[in-house]
């Protein structure tokens, strides 16, 4: 187990000259502090009721200490002339990608002004929302690794009572539905998305998880217990409302999965050596490398190449680490079969 990380805060009254440019501008009408288990971000906005939170279960007091700050204003609620903002924006790989309205891989939206400033960043534009979660909340979950040697992963979790177990694999791979049916046969819920990595600890990222209709989900979402999620097709899915009980923190990692669920192929439930399976989490579940946040990481560390290097190798050492200590699972199931989903889970929890 890892000593307790107290991570640096903004502080309110540092000097800020985005502020003192351009804070008579606009006004900020909400402002949150989303609880990321190992550190806080404040989100603010000049929208009342920014869709943006919707991305997020757990929040704590407004007073708590932040690691970061993050500023989301739209111009159509406050229009602020462009030539005010540039001089003060960003020069660089990502802040040139917000110019053109691309955020990170395959997530696009109207274009936008990244501003940073330390540890508190603004975003000027429209439609902010979509920067949130897709963007910014990998972003510094994966700066956080960094500077507090952890591993950032692309990786569901829950818990059975000998330990954790991690869930990776492609998009539309199963997961989600590997997670929710462990979950509502009795397993705990850590994480659905994004976690941290100590060792052989997991460090669980609260969020909303976001389901469409299918046979997995269509009876939760008949039950009229889903709220509609800010795209038409997805639904929001707090996972304490649903299973009752409120998610694991932190827990020792036991099994590693790579879930790819494939009906028309045999099912399978496979042991897997450490160097296929360490091949596959470098290029699915290692956030740098996942997301495509090289060049932010780089950014991170004052596009120093040394510091950069250290910093990358000294994750895929933890990485192996974690790996090697694992039980490790290649497993195609139909986990909505009943038979199936109690074999497949007695399998991971057995000695």
């Amino acid at each position: 187990m890892m000593s307790p990380i107290t991570p640096a805060s903004v502080e309110s009254d540092a000097p800020d000259d985005v502020r003192d440019a351009l804070g008579h501008h606009y006004t900020i009408r909400s402002s949150r502090v989303i609880d990321l288990n190992l550190f806080k971000i404040r989100v603010s906005s000049n929208i009342t009721d920014f869709p943006g939170y919707a991305f997020y279960t757990r929040f704590a007091s407004p007073e708590e200490i932040c690691a970061y700050e993050l500023f989301f204003v739209d111009l159509n609620q406050d229009p602020i002339d462009p030539a005010l903002i540039e001089p003060l924006a960003d020069q660089g790989y990502r802040a040139d990608k917000f110019r053109g309205g691309s955020y990170i891989t395959h997530h696009f939206g109207p274009p936008a002004y990244l501003v940073t400033r330390g540890n508190r960043i603004y975003v000027f534009g429209h439609e902010l929302e979509r920067t949130l979660w897709p963007y910014f909340t990998k972003r510094l979950l994966t700066s956080f690794a960094v500077d507090h040697g952890l591993v950032h992963l692309k990786a569901a979790a829950f818990v059975q009572p000998r330990g954790a177990t991690l869930l990776f694999g492609r998009q539309k791979g199963g997961k989600t539905v590997f997670l929710t049916q462990a979950c509502a046969a009795g397993a705990r819920f850590v994480s659905n998305t994004h976690v941290l990595t100590s060792g052989a600890t997991v460090y669980g990222v609260p969020s909303a998880m976001r389901i469409r209709k299918g046979p997995a989900f269509d009876q939760l979402i008949l039950s009229g217990r889903l709220e509609k999620h800010l795209e038409a097709s997805e639904y929001r899915l707090d996972h304490d409302m649903v299973f009752g009980h409120e998610a694991i923190a932190e827990a020792t990692v036991r099994n590693l999965c790579i879930i790819d669920y494939k009906p028309h192929r045999p099912p399978c439930f496979d042991e897997v050596d450490e160097e296929p399976f360490t091949a596959f989490l470098d290029l699915f579940a290692c956030a740098p490398v996942t997301y495509g946040l090289k060049d932010d990481m780089l950014a991170h560390l004052d596009n120093d190449f040394y510091r950069y290097s250290a910093a990358f190798m000294a994750m895929k050492r933890r990485m192996s680490v974690l790996v090697g200590g694992a039980r490790r699972f290649y497993i195609n199931a139909d986990m909505l079969d009943p038979v199936v989903r109690e074999r497949t889970l007695a399998r991971l929890a057995e000695q």
